[in-house]
């Protein structure tokens, strides 16, 4: 999905019934655009790459704030893929999970915006997610995860192509591995069929019937 793609989501969050409220002062495109700015003005060039802020806080206006307030676990979710698609597009990487939280500063007139971006790594050693065709997204830490039919595995897919135990995502030094695990329809990532692969970022992992989606932050 494009950026504008994403904008457009953005401005379907304040339509209908919060359409009145939003007609003047600031926008929740406005917010994802300084978000983008502030993860291009504060990026860092290490051995890895360039590695992007991942924690946002967003200060607004008491007046915007009770504006937003109603739709902010939404919005920080959407801004959250927001912040993910640029950083794919621009070959950023993160430390840690993306975070957005919403402040309030009373010096703040309606209007106003101020985002503060940092790296933020505190507690987090090797860090990624998949994206289940639910749209769910599940961490990965560095524990191994199992994905199978059955429940005792970390993502269950209920599906009869799938094997009890089909596959697993294990940390390797910086990255993440999937093993098949002997499973009888094999696994693919991004159309081929695979027994050991390296995971990078963007990866389409098809187990039976379902794609699960791979993204390296």
């Amino acid at each position: 999905m494009g950026l504008k793609q994403f904008e457009r989501k953005l401005e379907q969050l304040v339509e209908g019934a919060f359409a009145k409220a939003f007609r003047s002062g600031l926008h929740p495109v406005e917010v994802g655009r300084r978000i983008l700015r502030e993860m291009d003005d504060n990026r860092q060039v290490g051995v890895r790459g360039i590695t992007a802020p991942n924690h946002f806080t967003v200060w607004l206006s008491p007046e915007d704030r009770q504006r937003f307030e109603s739709l902010e676990t939404s919005l920080a979710r959407e801004l959250t893929e927001y912040a993910r698609e640029h950083a794919r597009q621009e070959g950023y990487h993160f430390v840690g999970g993306i975070t957005i939280e919403f402040e309030t500063d009373d010096g703040m007139k309606k209007g106003d915006l101020f985002v503060d971006a940092e790296v933020d790594d505190e507690g987090l050693g090797l860090v990624g997610s998949l994206v289940l065709p639910s749209g769910e997204r599940v961490s990965l830490g560095d524990q191994t995860t199992l994905v199978g039919r059955v429940d005792e595995c970390t993502v269950t897919l209920d599906d009869p192509k799938v094997s009890r135990r089909h596959a697993e995502i294990r940390p390797a030094g910086d990255a993440y591995r999937l093993i098949d695990l002997s499973s009888t329809n094999g696994t693919e990532v991004n159309g081929r069929k695979v027994s050991d692969q390296v995971l990078t970022d963007g990866d389409r992992i098809r187990i039976g019937d379902s794609v699960l989606v791979f993204e390296a932050s």
